[in-house]
């Protein structure tokens, strides 16, 4: 539902820029509006859930994501509009920063563990591809507002469920970590930082405004280190920095998904301004890429992990996604969908071996105690890639376009000479990504067997 929220939104934009008079400038921060405030809570959320409950936490997210759904889809005016996507925003972090948490803690068994990571990547991709087709589906033949409404009876079945279904855990309670100056400086930090990424492409990647808020955001967040480093009862306990996987997966997820967002953001701009591809059609094209990263999630990658490891997996899924956006750098001006974008739509499925096998080296240090803090701390990092790849590389793609433009060029060429300056750096980041996984992430040492007594 989240992740189905954050596609089926950008679909819908032209129809509520026209209804509710939305200015060009103002329309973007319905998008930042559950941006920011998803992105920046995600760490505090997750912790929360560690000291307060996990199924506690989840449920209270999916309330909270229910309700901020029901106001959007009844707003009137662009505030209502945009108090409502930042409430949702605050909803999706409590529910999402856990998730990943009571999976590990719920299925300890190595095997059992790496289905239920697959199956929860599948469900990632299954929301990103019913929101490109569902949104166009909603906004045409009803109308804009039921983006919102389709929310209400998914997250009233999600509650009916979850209550019996997920164990109650009492937490650690807030003492444990009841640092009130650590949240304001996370919460701060990743609030400006992530404000100052989606401006990139507003105030430009070197201007006074981006360099002093991405300035000021990493002052915050390393204050808020230093201050988990001397806290009696830190928010974040530093131990789960010290395993190498963790930080080697955080980092690989970056340079990954800022190249995976990006690309399913440009590719369909491509389709639509290039191609003259329509909303429907846009979304039933991107439709192969979601649809086989969900089967080789589901059906491929915890039988892989198991025989190989998630280290070796991880790396064939990267290659396969270098050779995908390294293809599409060269899509021409007068594009075939069969011979130019279906076969990138196939190769994407390597983002069906990289997504859950990140996951599970992400998650790998988690213990019951602090498994809510390594989800949202999963989870941040996927946001900020994300975040990242759409602001730097539109920002190329906008640049290499307007140079051409100028000289001659014509908008189709110069837009396509753009995307495929983004496309190449997308597989440059992906190249970027594999280095780290092979360099920093390593095979677990083999268990040594206990001498006979």
């Amino acid at each position: 539902m989240i992740i189905l929220d954050g596609s089926i939104v950008t679909v819908a934009m032209p129809a509520i820029q026209d209804d509710l008079d939305f200015t060009p400038g103002g329309l973007s921060w319905v998008v930042n509006a559950y941006l920011i405030a998803f992105g920046s809570l995600l760490l505090l959320a997750g912790r929360l859930g560690d000291l307060v409950g996990r199924k506690r936490m989840f449920l209270a997210g999916t309330a909270v994501f229910t309700a901020a759904s029901l106001l959007a889809g009844v707003a009137t005016g662009p505030g209502v509009l945009l108090a409502a996507r930042f409430l949702q925003g605050v909803g999706s972090a409590m529910a999402a920063a856990v998730g990943l948490g009571i999976l590990v803690t719920l299925f300890t068994d190595p095997r059992e563990r790496a289905r239920a990571i697959g199956v929860f990547s599948f469900t990632g991709a299954a929301g990103a591809s019913i929101g490109q087709v569902l949104g166009g589906v909603l906004t045409d033949a009803l109308d804009w507002h039921w983006i919102f409404f389709i929310n209400l009876p998914i997250g009233a079945a999600v509650l009916a469920l979850a209550v019996p279904a997920l164990p109650a855990d009492r937490g650690l309670g807030l003492r444990a970590g009841a640092d009130a100056w650590g949240a304001l400086l996370i919460t701060g930090g990743l609030m400006l930082g992530i404000y100052g990424v989606v401006k990139i492409e507003e105030y430009g990647a070197g201007s006074g405004r981006t360099v002093g808020l991405l300035g000021g955001s990493a002052a915050l967040i390393a204050g808020f280190v230093v201050r988990q480093a001397r806290a009696r009862t830190p928010l974040m306990p530093l131990r789960i920095l010290r395993t190498r996987a963790v930080v080697g997966a955080g980092v690989t997820q970056i340079l990954t998904l800022a190249a995976m967002f990006a690309f399913q953001v440009l590719a369909a701009l491509y389709m639509q301004q290039v191609l003259g591809y329509g909303a429907l059609e846009t979304g039933l094209a991107m439709l192969p890429a979601a649809l086989m990263i969900g089967v080789v999630s589901l059906g491929v990658s915890a039988r892989l992990s198991q025989r190989f490891g998630e280290r070796q997996v991880l790396l064939a899924g990267l290659v396969l996604l270098a050779a995908a956006l390294g293809y599409l750098a060269r899509v021409p001006v007068q594009g075939s969908y069969v011979f130019d974008l279906l076969p990138v739509m196939l190769l994407i499925s390597g983002g069906g071996l990289v997504l859950p096998a990140l996951a599970g080296l992400g998650m790998s240090a988690a213990g019951e105690e602090d498994a809510g803090l390594a989800s949202g701390l999963f989870n941040t990092t996927q946001q900020i890639g994300m975040a990242l790849g759409v602001a730097v590389l539109s920002t190329l793609a906008a640049t290499r376009t307007k140079s051409l433009l100028s000289s001659g060029s014509s908008r189709e060429a110069a837009l396509t000479d753009g995307y495929r300056l983004a496309f190449a750096v997308g597989a440059a980041l992906i190249g970027a990504a594999f280095a780290v996984a092979l360099l920093v992430l390593r095979h677990p040492a083999p268990a040594r067997p206990e001498p006979a007594r």
